[in-house]
């Protein structure tokens, strides 16, 4: 991919981010991070997910909340899980539905991203549902585009990813309902990781009990202790006595020199095993936000096991995702 994108310094992501999501009543314009959204408003993304649940039951897996509004998927880095879960949500909501092929796009030919996204928007679009290898281009985009034009990020670099944040919380709170009296241990490559990130912001937004971090020294950021996380350097006792045990993949493509001997090793000392798992609270719950590998995060017989949740993540994600499009374009208008 020819194009690449450059945050100016002006920027300051975490600072300006709630002035940027939200319009002048204080209702979700932008989702490009949880980070900066008040409480009462990622309750309210969960409790309108809770009204889309079950739409997938119905014969006709349809709403006609976005009907006659254009939805643009830009996806400038690939995808599967996400992308598809975002376009079977926009389809279910009525939307009208353009993916963007970035690989034979004119931003290939030399067209700068501004100009492909002035054509869009000659397009009459209304949302932009943004992926991007570079940290805040989500958050650019936003704060480019026309003023009826609402952007969701869908993952940027290392910097965000709340769609699958927020669809995690709504898991948790499907199996466990009150946030307070839990410890969640998020386990595995921190730095890399921008679901992390967002999953870390997301549930300290929800005054979540404990919220721990495990992994390797080489696997965490500098100074993680600052966003209010308990660090544990080995899997057992991080995971000892859990309530929510998040997964995460190893993002070898994000890895610039060894930080890792090998897979095995990692595996042998921070894989996910029955034995292991034995160590959380018996009701415990296994999340892991895709792709699993198995064998190396987490052994088969746990993500098939009977306390992974990780395919109703996936299910759920398709709520979610429904409800911030719809909060969206229609300013926070219910089913």
């Amino acid at each position: 991919m020819a194009v690449k994108f450059v945050r100016p310094k002006r920027v300051r992501l975490a600072r300006d981010n709630w002035n940027i999501q939200l319009d002048e009543q204080g209702r979700l314009r932008h989702l490009v991070d949880v980070q900066g959204l008040p409480p009462q408003l990622i309750t309210q993304i969960l409790d309108t997910a809770e009204s889309f649940v079950s739409v997938t039951d119905r014969s006709i897996k349809k709403v006609p909340l976005l009907r006659g509004r254009t939805v643009f998927n830009l996806f400038f880095e690939p995808s599967t899980r996400t992308r598809t879960t975002f376009e079977l949500a926009e389809k279910r909501l009525s939307a009208d539905v353009m993916n963007l092929n970035v690989a034979t796009s004119a931003t290939t030919k030399g067209e700068s991203l501004l100009d492909t996204l002035r054509n869009l928007e000659a397009m009459q679009a209304d949302l932009f549902v943004v992926r991007h290898a570079d940290s805040g281009a989500a958050h650019f985009i936003a704060s480019q585009v026309a003023p009826h034009i609402s952007v969701v990020n869908a993952g940027d670099g290392r910097y965000a990813h709340p769609t699958q944040a927020l669809l995690d919380l709504f898991t948790i709170r499907h199996f466990k309902q009150d946030f307070t009296r839990l410890r969640v241990a998020i386990v595995g490559d921190v730095l890399h990781s921008r679901v992390a990130r967002s999953q870390i912001h997301a549930l300290n937004s929800v005054n979540t009990g404990e919220v721990r971090v495990v992994a390797p020294p080489t696997l965490l950021p500098a100074a993680v202790e600052r966003m209010g996380v308990h660090v544990y350097p080995d899997l057992e006792s991080g995971i000892r006595d859990a309530d929510v045990i998040i997964m995460l993949r190893l993002q070898k493509e994000r890895m610039r020199g060894a930080l890792l001997p090998s897979e095995g090793e990692y595996f042998q000392r921070f894989g996910l095993t029955p034995e292991r798992l034995a160590l959380a609270r018996p009701d415990a719950i296994v999340m892991h936000p895709g792709p699993v590998n198995r064998g190396v995060e987490i052994a088969s017989a746990v993500a098939d096991g009977p306390q992974s949740v990780i395919l109703d993540q996936v299910s759920f994600g398709i709520a979610v995702r429904m409800a911030v499009l719809s909060m969206c374009l229609n300013r926070g208008e219910s089913q």
